[in-house]
């Protein structure tokens, strides 16, 4: 899953607030009598109960009082984008949506219907690394809640009907999305960090969607959803004797009935920095992407490298957002910072600019990228920005709903449960000496490939400083 951007708007609203004031200046400043901000509050590492069924699936309660609401989420590893063929990429977006349109059994009405006469909801969504199904129900219901669940898991039927209506809602998408140049440049993007790994096929393509068959899906669902590779979260107003005795009786039979795929190799830690440019007659803007290769969400690394990459462009109080979009009015929002999976990550920057300031942005880039690698940040800009990471974090992790997702892709990633209440304290944990250290490791100017999506005819003079740019698609 995509860390970096990893917060609701909610967290982003409110952590703003208390980033904002010592780096928007002097008009923002907050009255000297102010107490000072209070300390963070970690998540507490959660009471989770445990057990591992015969087949191999690891069940997860965490009970918790409230609102009179369960909530499941049945990950499964190795069943993601990644795992999707070199032909066929983009291929587990269409499967994992397909899972709740109907099963052996049921009809994607009688689906929906039935998962709102329990008050809840079921869903589906594919990761790099990972397949998740999630279901929510009133604590009443849980029990037929999570049989449809492990329904729509364990014998989804792939209707020929709603494939193809699947697929046409999907190129459809696609047309739309190839539009865009975002779009075009966050593919060149992934191709120059990921090379030839499976990360860098996660963009649908016309072909591979078109060439989807309800008998393929089958065949990939058996490969991919083994019992042994998933793991079932609850959490709400249950008791855990009875998730586990409900979890027995809906997935205990569970048998894998496909041959495992195969593991997935690490991303590369290093690649030679790409100069691309990806041709869009009569553009008045070039969009801009710059990446190198960084590291997975398990590394050591991990926690420092997001907070520099904080610093430089995840919030709107960052240091490339002030440069380019407060500063230099070159765009009206710039970004930077990490991408991390399981098997490995890349750090990113990116912005739209005007065709006129297209060199003179790239250069703005990588002076801030030199210069968080040269100097350390002040102490005051650094707790601020641990003040947005853990307060986004906090503030996300509220709803039991989000802590069961929490959980599930910290599984998927390899993390382990108490990383939940772990995170907080290892970002205050964090130095000045780190983050440096971090930036000068993989935000260094040298490290990065810059991706253009624009007019060559009207910005190619401007790119010329950073080399011969091939053509990219």
């Amino acid at each position: 899953m995509a860390i970096f951007f990893k917060h609701t708007l909610l967290a982003l609203a409110v952590s703003a607030l208390a980033a904002g004031a010592a780096v928007a200046g002097p008009a923002a400043d907050l009255p000297k009598d102010l107490p000072p901000y209070a300390a963070d509050k970690p998540l507490p590492i959660p009471e989770i109960e445990r057990k591992t069924l015969a087949n191999g699936l690891e069940v997860w309660v965490v009970p918790r009082d409230g609102v009179p609401r369960v909530d499941f989420v049945l990950a499964v590893r190795n069943a993601g984008l990644a795992a999707d063929a070199r032909d066929m990429p983009g291929f587990a977006t269409l499967f994992t949506g397909l899972l709740s349109e109907g099963t052996a059994t049921r009809s994607s009405r009688e689906i929906a219907e039935f998962a709102q006469g329990q008050g809840g909801a079921i869903g589906a969504a594919a990761s790099n690394d990972g397949a998740m199904v999630f279901a929510n129900a009133l604590a009443a219901n849980a029990e037929p809640m999570l049989s449809l669940l492990a329904e729509v898991a364990r014998t989804p039927a792939f209707p020929d009907g709603e494939v193809k209506l699947a697929q046409a809602n999907a190129l459809q998408a696609l047309k739309a999305a190839e539009a865009q140049p975002a779009f075009k440049a966050n593919r060149a993007l992934l191709a120059a960090t990921y090379g030839d790994h499976p990360y860098a096929r996660t963009q649908q393509s016309e072909a591979s969607i078109n060439a989807v068959t309800p008998e393929g899906l089958r065949k990939e669902h058996a490969r991919r959803f083994h019992p042994d590779r998933a793991l079932l979260v609850v959490t709400g107003r249950i008791a855990p004797e009875d998730a586990f005795r409900m979890a027995e009786q809906a997935f205990g039979d569970w048998k894998a009935v496909g041959a495992d795929g195969p593991d997935l190799p690490p991303a590369r830690r290093d690649a030679v920095a790409q100069r691309v440019l990806v041709q869009r007659d009569g553009s008045v803007q070039s969009t801009l992407r710059l990446g190198s290769p960084a590291v997975s969400a398990t590394d050591p690394d991990y926690i420092p490298l997001q907070l520099a990459g904080t610093v430089l462009g995840g919030s709107f109080s960052s240091r490339v957002m002030q440069n380019l979009r407060e500063d230099k009015g070159y765009t009206y929002g710039a970004r930077a910072g990490l991408n991390a999976s399981a098997k490995g990550g890349y750090v990113q920057g990116g912005a739209d600019v005007r065709n006129e300031v297209t060199g003179a942005a790239l250069s703005e880039f990588f002076k801030e990228y030199a210069r968080i690698g040269k100097e350390p940040v002040p102490t005051v800009e650094l707790d601020d920005t641990k003040r947005y990471v853990a307060g986004g974090y906090l503030i996300s992790n509220q709803m039991q709903a989000a802590v069961a997702q929490t959980l599930a892709g910290n599984w998927l990633l390899g993390l382990p449960p108490e990383y939940l209440g772990e995170y907080v304290p290892k970002v205050r944990a964090v130095t000045a000496a780190q983050v440096q250290a971090m930036a000068a490791k993989y935000f260094t100017p040298e490290r990065q490939s810059i991706i253009v999506v624009g007019d060559g005819g009207a910005v190619s003079e401007q790119l010329a400083p950073w080399g011969v740019f091939k053509a990219g698609q």
